[in-house]
């Protein structure tokens, strides 16, 4: 674990573009939601890791619908 890379609450909002605020990571934390966190006395962090297997769990994949897939005259 000495090669970890950890990140700040601030350091991970930025990560996701604002799409998290830090009062969001604050109100997760109460709640033991989100991301995991390691603390230390005060400081809050965010092994950039679990953060890499915290995106993947919450990844959503799309796929074309039928009905988009389909040309027109492709009917029989």
């Amino acid at each position: 674990m000495a090669d970890s890379k950890f990140l700040t609450p601030e350091e991970v909002a930025e990560r996701y573009r604002g799409g998290i605020s830090v009062g969001t990571l604050r109100n997760w934390r109460a709640m033991r939601l989100g991301p995991s966190f390691v603390k230390v006395g005060k400081t809050v962090l965010y092994p950039v890791d679990d953060l890499d297997t915290w995106d993947e769990r919450n990844r959503v994949q799309c796929c074309a619908s039928k009905r988009l897939i389909e040309r027109p005259g492709d009917q029989a």
